[in-house]
């Protein structure tokens, strides 16, 4: 089957080199050369535009990383002369998402809206969550292509807005909880607690989460953070939960704490650094560091 793939970058390069290994044969576009050069020698066919990449294959994936480059990418995608089906894969937000559905319902184009959960760790394992929506039909036919990219795949139903209403719910509670864990657990390196400890702890208790469990042990504890999800893109996400939560009458008073302290680190320089590496200004208030690069 031929399948193309808009956007290879930290993530779409995980995604290409999944289905290329899955038997698909892929064609791919992205704007920027130096993503591309990453997947020459994989066997994919590098388009020269999105419109031309539309023209090749009747399967489109859109992995991108901000709502109006999905719907600026979307209309080009829509005057493919071979496209049936455009599957996104990004985390574009309810709103956005509708208006892309409308714009590719005027060319026959059904849309599912297929966000994923995991980062770049799961994405290249294959182990991601997905949660899909859009017409049932259309998901189980490309549901084959969503098994090559995660393990846990959701069907939400037919609103292609449903999947990324729960992205941005799960994105946000992950956003407050790995903030507030980072200002717990520095408060136990100041009152002096051993930092793998008071984790190992945490992490079999109440308090656990996906940032004590996962992000602030292999990010924070060798103080090496890697880029693996940025504070900029969360900050996206968190803004965006916030913002469709009020446009249904739903009151937020905890979220927007977490979307303020993002906002603190965005304008500190931390945009394109990962999202737990604004721990440091936490640390530099209370005067210590978390884990070590002994660890």
């Amino acid at each position: 089957m031929k399948i193309g793939l808009i956007g290879v970058g930290n993530i779409g390069f995980h995604f290409a080199n999944r289905l290329i290994a899955a038997g698909y044969e892929l064609c791919i576009y992205d704007k920027s050369q130096k993503a591309l050069d990453r997947l020459s020698s994989s066997g994919a066919k590098i388009c020269a535009s999105t419109k031309d990449l539309a023209s090749e294959v009747e399967t489109v994936l859109l992995c991108l990383p901000m709502p109006q480059i999905v719907a600026d990418v979307a209309s080009e995608v829509a005057q493919g002369s071979k496209v049936k089906v455009v599957v996104d894969l990004s985390t574009t937000g309810p709103s956005v998402t509708k208006q892309v559905a409308a714009v590719l319902e005027k060319n026959h184009i059904p849309l599912i809206g297929s966000p994923v959960s995991g980062g770049i760790v799961a994405a290249e394992k294959g182990t991601l969550a997905v949660m899909a929506s859009g017409p049932q039909d259309i998901f189980e036919s490309i549901k084959p292509i969503l098994s090559a990219l995660g393990k846990n795949i959701f069907y939400l139903g037919a609103d292609p807005t449903l999947g990324q209403t729960v992205k941005i719910i799960n994105n946000t509670l992950y956003a407050t909880s790995m903030i507030a864990s980072c200002e717990a657990l520095v408060y136990g390196v100041k009152a002096g607690l051993d930092s793998k400890t008071m984790l190992d702890v945490i992490n079999v208790s109440s308090g656990r989460s996906f940032a004590t469990l996962e992000r602030i042990p292999q990010c924070v504890l060798d103080r090496s953070f890697p880029v693996r999800f940025t504070t900029e893109l969360l900050h996206k996400d968190v803004k965006m939960c916030i913002d469709e939560a009020e446009k249904l009458g739903v009151p937020m008073q905890v979220n927007p704490a977490a979307r303020q302290f993002l906002a603190f680190a965005m304008s500190q320089g931390d945009g394109d650094k990962d999202n737990v590496f604004p721990i440091h200004h936490i640390e530099e208030w209370a005067g210590v560091e978390l884990g070590s690069k002994s660890n």
